[in-house]
């Protein structure tokens, strides 16, 4: 069996490379870029990066950001976030901000959310996936001429259908004014809505101002219930007398 075997800069190496690839990202049509191209890349990207940075998400109607966007989340068209306009000189006056599809021979004219029901694409209430459907509005029906549009009864963590969200697309200062986390400033491209390890976890289950706000010590010391949130039924504090009936069975 051959050896392989890494000198003691290849730890380092890879470190670079991924740091090249999430800032350069798919920039570099699949060709690196020299060290000075890659230095003159960053001197002017990053500014506008820094500066011009818009925060996507899928909101609820309960105020809930559901899902916070970030480089590999796909959209309605199955391609991914990464693969959109994401970065601008100038942030557009014009609202909503539109993030068009930069994959050739894509309709798709802004970033679309759409969740997945575990590892699948959901259906729309004509039956097929939304994967069959055409990725501009109002998003018909590949598979049949009776879709209008795709519709989807799929019901998110937060207890709200599909189609009761929407996309938010705002700058910093827009957040901000929201009352939502905005992270550090960073020069990864394409981080949307992603402002640390809590981002990537579902808005219902964000105990942040970016997901349903901080629960309270009542709330999680309370004795949970069947009707109580699955978060919360987790969490809370045993039943003492549901203990004691499993005490009082075991011991019969």
């Amino acid at each position: 069996m051959e050896r392989i075997t890494l000198g003691q800069d290849a730890p380092a190496a890879v470190d670079a490379y991924v740091e090249y690839k999430r800032i350069v990202g798919d920039d570099d049509g699949g060709i690196l870029f020299t060290p000075e191209e890659y230095e003159q890349y960053k001197k002017e990207v990053l500014p506008m990066r820094l500066k011009n940075r818009l925060f996507v998400a899928w909101a609820s109607p309960n105020g809930i950001d559901c899902k916070l966007v970030g480089p590999e989340t796909l959209c309605f068209c199955n391609h991914r976030y990464k693969q959109h306009k994401t970065d601008f000189k100038e942030i557009p006056r014009e609202r909503p901000i539109l993030l068009p599809c930069k994959v050739h021979g894509c309709r798709c004219i802004s970033y679309n959310y759409v969740p997945l029901n575990g590892t699948q694409p959901i259906r729309c209430r004509c039956k097929h996936f939304s994967e069959d459907h055409i990725e501009v509005s109002p998003f018909k029906c590949n598979k049949c001429s009776s879709c209008t549009g795709f519709h989807s009864p799929f019901t998110c963590g937060c207890g709200e259908p599909t189609y009761a969200h929407e996309m938010i697309i705002e700058t910093k200062e827009e957040r901000t004014a929201r009352g939502r986390s905005t992270g550090h400033d960073t020069p990864f491209a394409a981080m949307g809505g992603l402002t640390g390890f809590n981002a990537l976890a579902d808005g219902y289950m964000r105990l942040d101002k970016s997901g349903i706000g901080h629960a309270s010590h009542d709330i999680l010391e309370e004795i949970s219930s069947p009707v109580d949130h699955p978060f919360l039924r987790a969490y809370a504090p045993p039943d003492p007398d549901a203990e004691a009936g499993k005490l009082s069975d075991s011991n019969k």
